[in-house]
């Protein structure tokens, strides 16, 4: 069940631009999922149907509406909302990502996916919705909702969409953080997947933005909890497709792998809870 609540963030949504891992661009953590582009489109897991029920009421949403999809990576959530019968335009700067985009929607007449980063893309189409599915974070935050309201119809609506875990409720949280700490005590719990983190922490204070951006209004959030159950080997590669574990030096990474093993193996099985938030605003 979704509930409608204010966003509780204590971070703005340029969190993710001021937690760089060391040494690290960027450009070298947006694009580094590039580097398991076909781990990423089997082990990641696909959104609740429940969420585009309600992108589809909220938004008002019918067949054929044209809608923009940022950051869609593999094209997992572009699928969802072809399947849907909408017309999407998905961007994705990766070409190792855009080429499995391509790939997975070859057969949607009602898709076309362009190699090109949100900030670089241009268009005289307007939209009913611009939709990003776990990459609002990684847009310039001084330019994204400009894009955005730029990009829409007026009245569209802006929807931002993550899947997180939910560490609190998780029984092996206690075992994988010490994992974590003597595996790789340099890695800082700033991303999701580190189980020390605070994972919704990555999606800021969403009714704060829309409050200052003239732009835009009537902010909501959404949440949608769900769970999965992970085997080692399968919550290994889940792992090996969030960017700070790909940047991991590889002696790191599969010391930190093999420690995470250990904890799931003992346990016969990692059951991990999620939620997937949605964010959403009209243009005005």
């Amino acid at each position: 069940m979704a509930e409608t609540l204010r966003a509780g963030g204590t971070q703005a949504l340029d969190w993710t631009y001021s937690r760089l891992m060391p040494g690290a661009s960027i450009d070298e953590q947006r694009l580094a999922f590039g580097r398991v582009a076909e781990l990423y489109d089997r082990a990641r897991p696909s959104y609740p149907a429940s969420v585009l029920d309600m992108l589809f009421d909220v938004a008002q949403l019918q067949p054929g509406a044209e809608v923009l999809d940022v950051g869609a990576g593999t094209g997992k959530g572009t699928r969802l909302l072809a399947d849907r019968g909408l017309a999407v335009t998905a961007l994705e700067p990766d070409p190792a990502m855009a080429a499995v985009a391509r790939r997975n929607c070859d057969l949607y007449a009602n898709v076309e996916i362009e190699p090109v980063a949100f900030e670089d893309w241009r268009s005289e189409r307007r939209m009913r919705a611009v939709v990003s599915f776990q990459a609002w974070h990684w847009i310039e935050p001084e330019a994204r909702y400009e894009l955005a309201a730029g990009a829409l119809q007026d009245g569209g609506w802006l929807a931002a969409i993550w899947t997180f875990p939910e560490w609190a409720t998780t029984p092996l949280r206690d075992a994988l953080r010490a994992a974590y700490a003597q595996a790789v005590p340099s890695l800082a719990p700033d991303f999701p997947m580190h189980p020390a983190s605070h994972p919704t922490r990555l999606a800021g204070d969403w009714a704060s933005d829309i409050d200052d951006c003239p732009r835009f209004t009537a902010a909501q959030v959404h949440e949608h909890r769900w769970s999965a159950r992970y085997s080692a080997v399968e919550y290994r590669e889940l792992l090996e497709t969030h960017q700070d574990h790909i940047l991991l030096a590889a002696a790191e990474r599969a010391r930190l792998l093999s420690a995470v093993s250990e904890v799931i193996d003992a346990a016969g099985h990692l059951e991990l809870d999620f939620v997937t938030r949605m964010c959403l605003a009209r243009a005005v």
